[in-house]
């Protein structure tokens, strides 16, 4: 085979970039399998969204809306928001990276938290930015540590709020404190993709202080709780004048007619909605009682999902319990990318496969070796 000198070469950085790798899916050998590794809403779409989603399959022929014009009337109907303030994106990914895109690039910094979500220093990246840690406290984003990190090439903030993989959130009064020490040309993007789960006093997810700063964005999704993962639909808040720029610099027809249709039916069943979170409401503090039982720590969350410790050696490692459940047919998400080498974090699953991981869970610790 000849050699091939003359190809193609990507722009500097692309190639050091280690591609994101989703949850697993499968197990070679076992038909039964329970996914619980990429926070999938348990409850699964609406039935509603379902009958919108195969409505649309006759007039395959033709594009979408390009503006997703009733989504986003039926988002500002639903949260009393400026409909000229609202974008919607191919999941809340699309607009983290559009984002970044604009407002990002050689010789500038990307803040993240320590433990954040890997979409933004991957983005970062992508577009010739430096990714820049900032230091946690207890698995929390820190104020001080964002406020410690930005320095004169900072343009962006981005804080996950909840937190993806701990599952820890910043209250309303911290974000606050974190925009205000904040300059001003930097963007603050609040990335609150579990939003719906949370049932905090002291939480909001962003739209108060979107709509009261011009350097202020939230994203949100409906892959979480709405149960629309398979359609990547994701939508932001934001000035008007970043929707304006992200109008400039996304594809013409980025969210596709079937999950604008679905994501308009989900968004109004809200009993479905409230019965998601419900379900969450139950099995969360459930399988942190369990864990307690079984003298497993773990990082306290208000997602629809649970990081629990093993550590890195010895026979109950996060390696050993992720092979052992894996021959179980159970796949929670090792999450060694993330600097957590020694946790595994479990999606909230159905009561069946909540209690199939205790149980599983159980006869791993009780086992000597592991196995």
């Amino acid at each position: 085979m000849p050699t091939r000198t003359n190809m193609p070469v990507p722009k500097s950085g692309i190639m050091d970039i280690s591609p994101y790798v989703g949850g697993d899916a499968s197990v070679e050998g076992l038909a039964r399998i329970i996914k619980l590794s990429s926070n999938e809403g348990a409850t699964g779409p609406s039935p509603k969204a379902v009958a919108a989603f195969q409505a649309v399959g006759a007039e395959l022929h033709r594009y979408p809306d390009g503006g997703a014009g009733e989504l986003r009337a039926g988002l500002a109907e639903m949260y009393g928001l400026d409909v000229n303030r609202l974008i919607c994106g191919n999941g809340s990914d699309e607009i983290i990276s559009h984002l970044i895109q604009a407002y990002a690039g050689p010789g500038d910094e990307v803040l993240y938290s320590e433990h954040g979500f890997l979409m933004y220093p991957l983005g970062a990246m992508a577009n010739g930015a430096t990714p820049v840690k900032a230091t946690e406290t207890a698995y929390t984003a820190s104020v001080d540590g964002f406020l410690a990190a930005v320095t004169e090439r900072t343009t962006m903030v981005f804080v996950a709020n909840p937190n993806n993989p701990t599952g820890t959130y910043l209250p309303q009064s911290e974000l606050q404190r974190l925009r205000a020490g904040l300059p001003d040309h930097v963007l603050l993007v609040i990335d609150s993709a579990y939003a719906e789960f949370v049932t905090r006093n002291d939480y909001a997810p962003g739209i108060e202080m979107v709509s009261a700063h011009d350097n202020v964005v939230m994203t949100r999704t409906f892959s979480k709780i709405y149960g629309l993962a398979a359609l990547r639909v994701g939508w932001a808040y934001c000035p008007t004048e970043i929707a304006m720029v992200f109008h400039r610099v996304r594809g013409p027809f980025n969210v596709n007619a079937a999950a604008q249709a679905a994501a308009l039916a989900a968004l109004r069943d809200i009993r479905h909605t409230d019965e998601a979170r419900a379900h969450n409401d139950k099995w969360l503090p459930w399988l942190q009682g369990e864990c307690e039982r079984l003298g497993l720590d773990y990082i306290p969350s208000v997602g629809n999902f649970l990081t629990i410790e093993f550590g890195t050696d010895g026979p109950h490692s996060a390696a050993a319990a992720q092979e052992f459940l894996r021959t179980k047919g159970i796949l929670p998400r090792t999450i060694g990318g993330y600097g957590l080498g020694g946790h595994v974090r479990f999606t909230v699953g159905l009561e069946a496969e909540n209690r199939a991981v205790i149980a599983a869970l159980e006869a791993f610790l009780s086992s000597g070796d592991g196995a």
